[in-house]
């Protein structure tokens, strides 16, 4: 579980659209709190679909080849497999030019409510559903998966946390630095999410029919 958790985590965090998008945030005129909000909302978020898987397994791992259990294998394997599917989709359609989004024209008059509604959007579901069917097999009695529970839910949101205390700390420097960072994110945005896509995919893929098998 570990394991998995580590590279669903990672896969998340490293998304260029949610990044690319907490960036425009950070540049507006209160965007400093704007991206506080993003970055809260984006955690709750992860925290509350963790807290309902763990609400419906109440804390235990159901057995091994048991219903429950292989019926989040299955749902593991079939987003790896989605996954894999997008990927190669992405890879093989025709480049489009990639800008900043519509919203972004506005930025600057956006609310709390829509920087916490843009976290919400912006998540990659996918592997978010990913994770929660990972954690269903968190067994709470042990500190040990309270542990792992909690750094996947900080290291999916560790580029949002690294960024905003830059923010916080080196405004000016900040600004400039992290607007490169996302005209460089947008001129890779494409190949990032083809390979994200497909690592994380095949990753899931191979766990879970391994996971199936034995």
């Amino acid at each position: 579980m570990v394991l998995d958790l580590l590279v669903i985590g990672t896969a998340v965090t490293l998304g260029p659209l949610h990044n690319s998008a907490f960036i425009l945030l950070l540049s507006a005129r209160r965007g400093v709190r704007l991206g506080l909000v993003f970055l809260l909302s984006w955690l709750v978020n992860l925290i509350a679909v963790i807290a309902c898987v763990m609400l419906l397994t109440g804390g235990q791992p159901p057995a091994h080849h048991s219903a429950p259990s292989t019926a989040a294998i299955a749902a593991k394997l079939a987003i790896g497999v989605a996954l894999v599917l997008y990927g190669v989709h992405r890879h093989r359609r025709p480049p489009r030019p990639h800008g900043p989004p519509r919203w972004s024209a506005r930025i600057d008059n956006a609310s709390l409510a829509t920087a916490a509604g843009l976290a919400w959007l912006l998540q990659p579901w996918a592997l978010v559903g990913a994770g929660a069917a990972t954690a269903v097999d968190a067994d709470l009695s042990t500190s040990t998966d309270w542990l792992a529970l909690t750094g996947y839910c900080l290291l999916a949101t560790l580029s949002l946390i690294a960024m905003e205390m830059y923010a916080l700390r080196a405004p000016a420097a900040a600004n400039a630095r992290l607007n490169a960072l996302r005209s460089w994110l947008e001129q890779h945005q494409e190949k990032l999410i083809v390979t994200l896509s497909l690592l994380a995919g095949l990753w899931l893929t191979a766990r879970s029919i391994y996971d199936l098998a034995t």
